[in-house]
């Protein structure tokens, strides 16, 4: 089943389209605002994500741009914003198509289907080996070598920081970008977030955290994955 996210902040259209939506066989997860739906987007991997650009919190495109950050899942933006430059903006950022509000049900709809099926089926990301793990980004799921081993748990916030310096190997990731991405545009200068969460990940992942081999600090300017 093809899994769509909704983000919109007004309740009255993301209940209508939650309802149509799952009535034509969708699964539906839906968001109210930006910092939400960029969570969701990471938590529940959906394969379709159908954006309003006029949300409370985090202004459309710069979701967009959060998202394109770390993911290629296809964008269908949504608004009542009628000149050109929204658009255009939209577009140039990382979105697939763009809808007016107001539509009908058949216009969202045929988008929907014109953009899963012009994209296509999208290839996973290839597991990475971290230590004496293999992390698969794609299920969430960190195997050990030894399978008797205790499981490893990540929180989501871990794995949506991962995923961002996994899908960029041995490129710098600026601290500011993964801020901004991970927890949203307000937090660019929480870096002491950046620092705690990597600590965590190389308690759980690296065999030595104090000599990390994967997940590599560069000083002053931010992250490096190195498989």
């Amino acid at each position: 089943m093809t899994r769509l996210l909704v983000v919109d902040d007004e309740p009255a259209l993301l209940r209508a389209l939650q309802i149509t939506l799952r009535s034509h066989g969708y699964e539906v997860i839906t968001a109210p605002d930006g910092r939400r739906g960029l969570a969701a987007a990471a938590q529940e991997h959906p394969d379709l994500v159908i954006l309003d650009l006029g949300l409370p919190d985090v202004d459309g495109v710069d979701v967009v741009r959060q998202l394109r950050g770390w993911t290629q899942v296809p964008i269908l933006v949504l608004s009542g914003r009628l000149h050109s430059a929204s658009k255009v903006d939209a577009l140039d950022a990382g979105a697939d198509d763009y809808v007016t509000k107001p539509f009908s049900i058949d216009e969202l709809l045929a988008r929907v289907r014109a953009v899963t099926r012009r994209l296509g089926p999208t290839e996973g990301t290839a597991p990475v080996r971290i230590g004496r793990y293999v992390v698969d980004l794609d299920d969430r799921r960190v195997t050990p070598d030894d399978e008797a081993a205790e499981p490893v748990h990540l929180t989501p916030t871990e794995w949506h920081l991962l995923e961002v310096l996994a899908r960029s190997p041995d490129r710098l990731v600026s601290q500011r970008r993964l801020l901004q991405t991970v927890w949203g545009p307000t937090y660019v200068t929480e870096s002491h977030y950046l620092r705690q969460y990597v600590k965590h990940l190389r308690r759980k992942l690296e065999e030595d955290p104090g000599h990390p081999r994967h997940l590599i600090t560069e000083p002053g300017m931010g992250y490096r994955f190195r498989p």
